[in-house]
């Protein structure tokens, strides 16, 4: 009988499932892994990192750019905890990821041996699947199986191996059973359900759609769903531009990164229709005594999780909506479609003065951002880190349904942006990348700044540079804190570009960025654009009562405690906000 290696046996299986790419770094205990991969380098390529964080959370954006597993590796111990934030990642914002994790030989598991730590353990919390390997014989089956769990349930398996079963001979018989084909298949559509979501939508007065990332697949079905019935679209931040952001129906997004438009159509709507969604803010949702509800989703457990429903529907959203499509024009009214449109002119028309706004001394962010979706390609790629960069490409990126964009939706993690623009190019090389980051998330993980230059990646990392963590100042501002541990020492980011390898530009002023623009488009070396923003806090769309609270509070304990009145925003922008 033909035998091979385990690890080889293991490379099959990953080609069978059509992996391209494995992000990590090598070491002692994951070393047979890696010189298979050396092995089978034509087939699958080793993206080679500087710190496992990036390794997971590039490996997590490829997933959510692609839909297929994503894949990184690490040495046991110290590079498993390290790869521990990007693997989150994938799970709150449920996304596919294998992770194969050396350990020291089977021999010595147990004996306290160097870096050996109990990675099972550690990573149970993260995993739907997570097994350390026991034979040679069994690696291939559970590296098959591992993988369709994490596609199945979108989610993160964790293979843990000792580094001496990768490189034993075992008979080579094992065929996968790879292919989404074999994963699942949606759930039929109930036609008394579709009759009831009909007569819902009919009878209803003020109709909102709340639209998440499982609308993914659905853009043209949503778009002609919404305009045929004349229904107002609001969109969580991760699914910004399955909907173009400018489409007359669409109202932005809302809560602490939305708009006043999309918080009071939400507080008017008689009906919520919740498409592939788990919106979790849910004082930004509607009064639960006066408006109905329908959730189509195709997670059973998420049904009434955040709002009580008159009707759950399972089903892609693509599914259901072209269902809904082929009945043509439920409901005829545009009397609140028209409301909440003259509201949204009025908001456009506010944002449009932040976006023109060159009088300080720095650059504004809003003026930053319009002019980063001045550069835009029509299938442009965004990736944006945690923090103001979030906030203010919420407000001012006008996102476009042949577009992607990446962010750390519900961990929320700094530092995400860069290894997103690397997974982007990597995977869509002939589309541009444009990648925001702060300059305290960027800090995080410019070191692979250089992983970027080694496998010529061009793109553009603009760095919102206003020395402090400003989103944190906000945070701290409306709970009614006073500031503290916020202030960051100012880095020359340009010249770190240029030490890498990379190009680096320097801005300061709004004529400044004017001047550099044309030279950002179809960049050939990545690139870092150091940009020192004005101070100016990204307020949420819409300031609630606790948030007025906070802030009347911190200004009470600043004149109290700093004897001096603190910045805040102008004032016309928080009444602006408030009312």
């Amino acid at each position: 009988m033909k035998t091979i290696k385990a690890s080889e046996a293991m490379i099959n299986v990953l080609l069978d499932w059509g992996v391209k790419r494995v992000y990590g770094l090598p070491g002692d205990s994951i070393d047979t892994t890696i010189d298979a991969l050396h092995h089978y380098s034509e087939e699958i390529e080793f993206i080679q990192v500087r710190h496992e964080e990036v390794a997971s959370l590039a490996a997590t954006s490829e997933a959510k750019l692609t839909g297929h597993i994503g894949v990184c590796l690490s040495i046991g111990g110290p590079g498993a905890i390290h790869l521990l934030n990007g693997l989150y990642d994938a799970k709150m914002d449920h996304v596919p990821l294998l992770a194969l994790v050396g350990q020291v030989n089977s021999t010595l598991i147990n004996s306290d041996f160097f870096q050996e730590v109990n990675t099972a353990s550690l990573l149970e919390d993260v995993a739907v699947y997570n097994k350390e390997i026991q034979s040679a014989e069994s690696l291939p089956k559970i590296v098959d199986e591992a993988i369709r769990t994490a596609m199945r349930q979108k989610g993160v398996a964790v293979l843990t191996i000792p580094d001496d079963f990768p490189d034993q001979k075992i008979p080579d018989i094992y065929k996968t059973l790879a292919g989404e084909a074999n994963l699942f298949s949606p759930p039929a559509l109930i036609p008394e359900k579709m009759e009831e979501a009909a007569r819902l939508i009919k009878d209803s007065k003020h109709p909102v759609v709340l639209s998440g990332v499982g609308s993914k697949h659905a853009s043209r079905a949503l778009t002609t769903f919404i305009e045929k019935n004349h229904i107002p679209i609001i969109q969580t931040v991760p699914s910004k531009g399955i909907v173009a952001d400018d489409h007359p129906n669409s109202l932005g997004n809302v809560g602490k990164l939305g708009t006043k438009p999309a918080y009071e159509a939400m507080k008017e709507a008689d009906l919520l229709i919740m498409l592939g969604t788990n919106y979790p803010y849910v004082n930004y949702l509607p009064d639960q005594q006066s408006c109905k509800a329908i959730q189509v989703d195709l997670v059973p457990e998420r049904f009434g999780k955040r709002f009580p429903l008159e009707l759950a529907v399972e089903s892609t959203v693509e599914d259901f909506l072209t269902s809904l499509n082929e009945l043509g024009e439920l409901r005829s009214s545009t009397e609140f479609l028209s409301a909440c449109q003259e509201a949204m002119k009025h908001w456009n028309k506010w944002m449009e003065e932040q976006r023109q706004n060159t009088e300080d001394q720095f650059v504004h962010p809003a003026y930053l951002f319009n002019a980063i979706e001045s550069l835009a390609t029509p299938d442009t790629i965004y990736s944006i880190d945690v923090g103001t960069s979030t906030a203010w490409a919420a407000k001012f990126l006008r996102v476009q349904p042949q577009q992607d964009f990446l962010i750390s939706s519900w961990l929320g993690t700094m530092g995400c942006a860069l290894p997103g623009a690397l997974a982007a190019k990597l995977n869509y090389p002939n589309r541009q990348v444009l990648s925001v980051a702060g300059d305290g998330g960027f800090a995080m993980v410019m070191q692979d700044f250089v992983t970027a230059v080694k496998y010529n990646l061009p793109f553009v990392q603009f760095i919102v540079n206003n020395q402090k963590l400003s989103f944190i100042e906000v945070e701290q501002q409306s709970s009614g804190q006073r500031n503290y541990g916020i202030d960051l020492a100012d880095i020359d980011f340009a010249k770190a570009a240029e030490a890498f390898g990379g190009n680096g530009y320097t801005v300061k002023s709004a004529s400044e960025l004017d001047a550099i623009l044309p030279r950002l488009m179809g960049v050939t070396k990545p690139t870092i654009v150091n940009v020192y923003v004005e101070d100016d806090a990204p307020l949420p769309g819409k300031i609630v009562k606790d948030e007025a609270e906070g802030f009347a509070k911190f200004t009470v304990q600043s004149v109290l405690k700093d004897h001096k009145f603190p910045e805040l925003p102008p004032l016309k922008e928080i009444i602006r906000q408030l009312f």
